[in-house]
């Protein structure tokens, strides 16, 4: 990949990841084939975008939820940096967030030797606990302590043993439900996390302008993941753990659309889309506008 490519001759590639294994409720896993079909989701121009793959856990690998979750997590970082190599930008589209685990082991991969992977992660959780600190034992919960190295080897391993980001390089915005034990471990790191509490008194705008700095500074690229549990249940609902007073919808895809065009953007996903909770389409069209924030326009 040429890093200093201009963006808009960057075919938007989608990988789908329809796997549930790693949260309680797997209608998660739905989410891909849902959006894929769904007209809500594919507005102009979302309708341009190809469609690479939707990839599934083999029946003979779902034995225990963490066999599930590598296996797709090693295939999905296959595609991932394949796409990347190829010059494209590849687009996941989960599934639960321990998908997470794959899209950004690929993209720490296809950027090795360049420098290091920035990241946004945008949710309403944490998702920075180990099975030694969670509660549920549900590794959705696991995959942005897994990338910066703290969980089960077979998590932290693919495509290779080291952390696939380092702490300085991260940042969270939009969290408001969390246990002691992930946010023991990113103030311990030194995680930045951006809370609701602060996003209400700064205003995003300002938070996203702080968060890409962050993630800007000293990488060689940065990506964006985004749990669609961040937005307001109250307004979209189609998701895998809804938690009151979260972002509005046109806010976050006003913050993501001064990313649309930047080369330094490589890759984005989007998850925990559950078509099952969903009320006339609201979640899927949100996350229609989000990614729609972000596809360059033609010239």
């Amino acid at each position: 990949m040429n890093p200093e490519a201009n963006p808009t001759s960057r075919a938007i590639v989608v990988i789908g990841a329809a796997s549930g294994a790693g949260a309680p409720d797997p209608s998660c896993g739905e989410g891909p084939v849902a959006l894929r079909r769904s007209r809500a989701f594919h507005g102009s121009p979302l309708r341009h975008v190809e469609w690479d793959a939707i990839l599934r856990v083999p029946r003979a690998q779902r034995d225990t939820p963490l066999h599930a979750v590598a296996t797709l997590c090693a295939r999905l970082a296959d595609e991932v940096s394949g796409a990347l190599r190829a010059g494209h930008f590849p687009l996941v589209v989960g599934g639960d967030h321990s998908c997470a685990i794959g899209t950004w082991s690929g993209v720490h991969h296809a950027l090795a030797g360049k420098g290091p992977l920035g990241l946004i992660w945008i949710d309403a959780h944490m998702d920075s606990h180990t099975f030694a600190t969670t509660p549920s034992g549900q590794i959705h919960g696991m995959p942005l302590a897994c990338l910066l190295g703290h969980g089960d080897a077979l998590l932290t391993s693919i495509e290779g043993p080291q952390a696939k980001l380092r702490p300085e390089h991260v940042c969270l915005i939009g969290v408001r439900s969390f246990e002691v034990g992930e946010a023991e471990l990113l103030h311990r790191l030194g995680v930045r996390v951006f809370d609701m509490g602060e996003i209400r008194r700064r205003g995003l705008a300002e938070v996203f302008d702080e968060a890409l700095a962050i993630v800007r500074r000293g990488t060689a690229g940065f990506g964006v993941s985004v749990d669609l549990d961040a937005l307001d249940p109250g307004e979209e609902p189609g998701v895998g753990t809804p938690v009151p007073g979260g972002l509005r919808r046109d806010a976050l895809a006003d913050a993501l659309s001064h990313l649309r065009g930047d080369p330094a953007f490589v890759a984005m996903e989007i998850v925990e889309y559950n078509p099952r909770r969903d009320r006339r389409h609201a979640t899927a069209a949100a996350a229609g506008v989000l990614l729609d924030a972000i596809t360059p326009r033609p010239a």
